[in-house]
């Protein structure tokens, strides 16, 4: 386990280099000229920085024979990212299990793992302890050496500082205010790094989804709970304690439900599955709905109970929602959800609830994506804040070998 790092903890010279690593994971393949062009930098820091980077083992070189509209003549050199650099490993705690998924400098899959978990909440040593047998079987499931793992990324839901491994309260968590930081480096075999889950899925649909090519979008899921990740101006933003997107945990009633966190009138209290399955079973001495499938059915065939249950649930997040456009204005929304689509009428009652509420311009409303989110798109979010993280160290060691 090494120190938190950061694109901040490199120097202008690394800094320079990381930008130009993302361009060439970006473009996928690219020339040191389209680089140069498309970071409005000159070729001579262009060329340095691939220099360095070619060196360190991040990027490799391919040749491109010129195409019939480009004059004849030796042939072009491309860059992109070399696949082979290093593996990483991104994982999400889940109430039943943890999934590993191992990947490539490239981001390109190699394996996923599920290890089952006895207790949905634990000490975070006991939680660390898993999350070591979980690599160890992964790594073994995919003949990989313990070794061959660069970095690990973990997922949890809660309140995280990402940039300093500090847990301010997860639900996955029986304790509160923890730091990781030296349970990874005793118990961990390589850098680990920790982050909200929510941030991650908004990282894999950044990089792989419905945000690629966007600058301001926002991801909110809803799972058990109700998380949201941000991306401004290309960026994730996290806030000020790491603590920032805290969407579940916006206020909308006044002393209202008790939320897992502990206090009253959380958004997640009325929209999160156990809050849903909670208000469903009201008044039935254990005979009511145990899960959202079974409140769906009931609903179905005529639970008015289940019913408004629902109808709530699709009002309060579409009012939730008409808030985040109001304060964002973002381009896109991703609307994640690990539980089956409501179906008719509550996705016209949230819709109607977030058109009423939005401040109306003579502007359409950001486009909306709602897709089913299974547990592998938070691991591949947490593969790819891994490969993030380590590159980040690999450009920072090249930098002290060379000032060495």
């Amino acid at each position: 386990m090494t120190d938190w790092i950061g694109i901040g903890g490199l120097d202008a010279r690394g800094a320079t280099q990381f930008r130009v690593l993302q361009c060439i994971r970006d473009a996928g393949e690219i020339s040191r000229t389209d680089i140069a062009r498309a970071l409005d930098s000159s070729p001579a820091t262009v060329t340095a920085a691939c220099g360095a980077l070619l060196e360190s083992g991040l990027i490799c070189e391919v040749e491109r024979a010129p195409s019939d509209t480009v004059q004849r003549g030796r042939p072009r050199i491309m860059l992109r990212i070399n696949g082979g650099a290093f593996h990483v490993a991104g994982m999400k705690i889940a109430r039943q299990a943890i999934l590993v998924m191992i990947v490539d400098s490239q981001g390109e899959e190699i394996g996923t793992y599920t290890s089952p978990l006895a207790e949905s909440q634990m000490p975070a040593e006991v939680l660390v302890g898993e999350v070591r047998k979980a690599l160890e079987a992964a790594c073994q499931s995919c003949n990989l050496p313990m070794t061959s793992i660069a970095g690990l990324t973990l997922g949890l839901p809660g309140f995280l500082n990402g940039s300093t491994g500090f847990m301010h309260w997860s639900s996955s968590v029986t304790e509160r205010n923890v730091d990781f930081a030296p349970l990874f480096r005793r118990n961990l075999p390589c850098p680990t790094f920790l982050d909200n889950d929510a941030n991650l899925v908004a990282k894999a649909e950044h990089l792989f989804g419905a945000g690629r090519g966007l600058r301001n979008f926002l991801v909110v899921t809803v799972e058990h709970g109700v998380g949201m990740g941000i991306v401004l101006d290309g960026e994730l933003y996290r806030g000020e304690r790491g603590c920032g997107a805290e969407f579940g945990h916006t206020k909308v009633q006044i002393e209202g439900a008790v939320c897992q966190c502990g206090q009253r009138g959380c958004l997640e209290a009325y929209v999160g599955d156990y809050a849903m399955v909670r208000d469903a079973a009201t008044g039935r001495q254990g005979h009511g709905p145990t899960s959202i499938p079974e409140i769906l059915e009931a609903a179905r065939t005529g639970d008015t109970l289940c019913q408004d249950v629902l109808e709530r649930a699709s009002q309060f997040l579409g009012v939730a929602l008409a808030n985040l456009v109001n304060l964002f204005d973002p381009e896109h929304i991703v609307l994640a959800r690990s539980r089956p689509p409501f179906g008719p009428p509550y996705p016209e009652i949230m819709l109607e609830a977030l058109r009423r509420n939005t401040v109306q311009v003579d502007a359409p409303l950001p486009e909306i994506t709602v897709r089913n989110l299974d547990e592998s798109m938070w691991a591949k979010g947490a593969a790819a804040h891994g490969i993030e993280m380590v590159s980040i160290l690999k450009i920072r060691a090249q930098g002290v070998v060379d000032a060495a």
